[in-house]
């Protein structure tokens, strides 16, 4: 029998173990190396981020070094050639840098506003930040401004984690998982294992996105929303829950502020404002001691819902109270949101109704 042809010579190659940087999932990979050039790159098995999955997008990452497009060298246009000509002569950096500090030198002395910048995945946001700061322009922007900044803060408020990509939900326990609109080329591996875990254990899927490709392909139900109206969508299955009554009232009372009373003088200074102590502390009314007191003490027993005059004579409500007469207004009713989303009415009202029997029963 033959012996199969050898196809690499594994005696000039190491293996160098290292993270992604195709997306902000960091998942570990294996980066074969020969005459110190990236041969092709593996998912590391060991990792756990990703246990070894590479998406496409981390597999090609080889072409950030070998790609035949990649600029090796400053470019600048060459004289007399118009823009978009795509004409190009090499230069070097210090010429570059020269040029650049001429530009720059001139608009900030005249108006450094009129420098506007994006950057890419640099992970450098806060330099750059402080370095557009200090020019004098606040017209720049990142990637992540883009994409993980905003995914990062509605994390923390939900998650209490900043980044789902990591694989924060509880897969394990998690019974009822709706997913609202991915990058289609985010190829989360994290997010692939958690879905497949969840799906082995009888566990529901819903997502919610214009288009029923990647993970909505998998969903065991897609709600097709018309682009741009999720917030519509969210605020009507908040009508949902509120109409019905269905929230964790001892949550809010001991997690959030909606305890805490707004001042309600339209018109008037103050108005919105948090009534607060002479020391600055929020308030509430605590309904034993039928008095204001300070909404920072854990041995408070405060009102949800209600409205009252504050000492100083100002008509006061609850954060929660507030939130009801705002949402519970028929313009968020699941009819009406039917009419902005495209999503049926009875289907607003059945997700609603799908994730309060999952939480509390």
């Amino acid at each position: 029998m033959s012996s199969l042809p050898k196809f690499e010579d594994h005696s000039r190659q190491e293996v160098k173990y290292s993270t992604c940087y195709m997306c902000a999932c960091r998942c570990g990979i294996k980066v074969t190396v020969e005459n110190n050039k990236v041969r092709f790159i593996q998912g590391n098995r060991n990792h756990p981020i990703n246990k070894g999955v590479l998406c496409a997008k981390g597999n090609s990452g080889i072409m950030k070094q070998v790609s035949p497009a990649k600029l090796k060298a400053p470019m600048l246009r060459k004289q007399g050639a118009e823009r978009g000509s795509g004409e190009f002569e090499i230069i070097s950096w210090d010429q570059a840098l020269d040029i650049l500090t001429e530009r720059l030198r001139k608009i900030r002395e005249t108006d450094p506003k009129k420098l506007a910048f994006f950057t890419g995945r640099d992970q450098m946001q806060a330099l750059t930040g402080m370095w557009a700061t200090q020019f004098g322009t606040n017209n720049w922007a990142a990637h992540g401004g883009f994409c993980s900044v905003n995914m990062a803060a509605a994390g923390l408020y939900t998650m209490g984690h900043a980044f789902w990509e990591f694989g924060d939900p509880d897969w394990d326990r998690t019974k009822y998982f709706m997913m609202w609109g991915v990058a289609e080329d985010h190829a989360s591996n994290p997010i692939k294992l958690g879905l497949e875990k969840l799906k082995r254990r009888g566990g529901k899927f819903v997502s919610v996105n214009p288009v029923r490709t990647g993970y909505q392909a998998i969903a065991d139900e897609w709600v097709g929303i018309r682009p741009g109206t999720d917030a519509m969508l969210a605020l009507s299955m908040i009508h949902v829950l509120l109409r019905n009554d269905q929230f964790d009232w001892d949550y809010l009372v001991r997690y959030t502020n909606a305890i805490q009373l707004v001042v309600c003088t339209p018109g008037q200074k103050g108005d919105g404002l948090i009534l607060r102590d002479e020391n600055g502390k929020p308030l509430c009314w605590d309904l034993e001691q039928e008095t204001f007191v300070d909404a920072t003490q854990p041995d408070v027993k405060p009102a949800l819902f209600g409205e009252y005059t504050a000492p100083d004579g100002r008509p006061v409500k609850t954060v929660m109270t507030l939130i009801a007469e705002k949402y519970l207004d028929e313009q968020y009713s699941p009819e009406n949101a039917e009419k902005v989303t495209g999503v049926p009415a009875e289907q607003i009202e059945r997700l609603a109704l799908e994730m309060e029997h999952v939480a509390f029963k």
